[in-house]
């Protein structure tokens, strides 16, 4: 549900970090609202991970901080007795790979939806 909820959304480097002391890794983004149906809207929305013990990123130059994101998918590589690897996919290829103890995460739309152009295009054309 959380990755179908964060599909083509778009993030700002700076607007994500990680709290070890929290143990939260916590993101805003411009989300595309997929089920407003035809509607072309993106609304900004908080994103929190807890309980994360670790985080990597690779392909991703997270000093970049103007730098910006699209976000195409959070998966879960790993869930056993000793957590969860939570996996956040960015197109190009890049990754943030969170190690938490079990996946426990929060999607709260924080603004008023506004109207977009365009919808992201997956037809490969």
């Amino acid at each position: 549900m959380i990755s179908a909820l964060l599909q083509d959304a778009l993030v700002r480097h700076g607007d994500m970090t990680f709290d070890p002391r929290r143990r939260r890794f916590v993101m805003a983004v411009s989300r595309f609202r997929w089920e407003a149906g035809k509607a072309r809207e993106r609304v900004r929305t908080g994103v929190h991970f807890n309980h994360v013990m670790k985080v990597q990123h690779q392909g991703i130059a997270l000093h970049v901080r103007d730098t910006v994101g699209e976000l195409l998918a959070v998966r879960v590589e790993s869930a056993d007795d000793a957590g969860a690897a939570l996996v956040l996919d960015f197109a190009g290829g890049g990754t943030i790979r969170l190690e938490a103890e079990c996946v426990d995460a929060e999607v709260r739309d924080l603004s008023a939806a506004w109207p977009v152009r365009r919808a992201p295009d997956h037809s490969g054309a």
